[in-house]
């Protein structure tokens, strides 16, 4: 049983009556209701709760952490930020979705401005699947097409991405590398375009899909971490 939690800055629904419309549980309800069926073991937080939810015992009990912000970024605590940044060198997967990429935590772990360009404009975007044979694309067909969305643009300023899975293109002729992954430590992170929180991106089965398969991809690996530090030698050193 993967440990997930759904981090969401719950905002939108908060001040935006459609967003509150779409997702009346908020939009780390919705991600954390199609998770649970998967049989985790599923919790969520939120930015506004005691150190945003993300307590010491909780990020120690979590395997995976999905990540969605937007309006409140530099609300997120600089201590709370390098805990996690920690956990997922110790391991912990991490999941950062739409927005996310200009939250403090993936602009920590990625060393870039993380910006892009964008548009609000119901643009309807084709996410291509570039990389069948990864395990995120299990169950998805040659692309992902999603009526209205956001629009991100190239150039996206993240370090080449260690796989690239999905690459999107819009109907106002930008492209955008929507679905990379990247190696941190002992951590897998994964970052996923599509989320505008003013569409109902989380209720699209294959978008929910992605996210399920990307949990089980970003676990951590069962193993013992590596011993770092000063270290003893494994075979005699002969004198000189």
């Amino acid at each position: 049983m993967i440990k997930v939690t759904v981090w969401n800055e719950n905002r939108h629904e908060k001040k935006n009556p459609v967003v509150s419309e779409i997702y009346p549980k908020g939009i780390h309800g919705a991600i954390a209701e199609f998770l649970q069926k998967e049989d985790h073991e599923v919790r969520t937080a939120t930015l506004d709760e005691q150190e945003h939810g993300l307590t010491d015992e909780v990020l120690a009990n979590t395997d995976v952490l999905v990540w969605w912000g937007h309006l409140a970024h530099d609300e997120v605590q600089d201590e709370i930020v390098e805990k996690v940044q920690q956990r997922v060198l110790d391991g912990m997967g991490l999941i950062v979705l739409h927005s996310g990429h200009f939250s403090k935590i993936f602009k920590k772990l990625m060393g870039t401005s993380c910006d892009l360009k964008w548009r609000e404009a119901d643009d309807k975007e084709r996410l291509w699947v570039v990389d069948p044979a990864h395990p995120i694309a299990e169950g998805i067909g040659e692309y992902i097409e999603l009526e209205k969305e956001e629009m991100y643009g190239e150039h996206f300023d993240i370090p080449a991405p260690d796989e690239l899975i999905f690459t999107s293109w819009f109907e106002g002729g930008e492209i955008f590398r929507s679905g990379c992954t990247f190696k941190r430590g002992n951590g897998k992170i994964f970052y996923f375009r599509p989320g505008h929180e003013t569409y109902p991106t989380y209720h699209n089965e294959q978008i929910q899909q992605v996210i399920k398969n990307a949990v089980n991809y970003v676990k951590p690996v069962d193993r013992k971490r590596p011993v770092y530090g000063n270290a003893q030698p494994l075979e005699t050193i002969s004198e000189k």
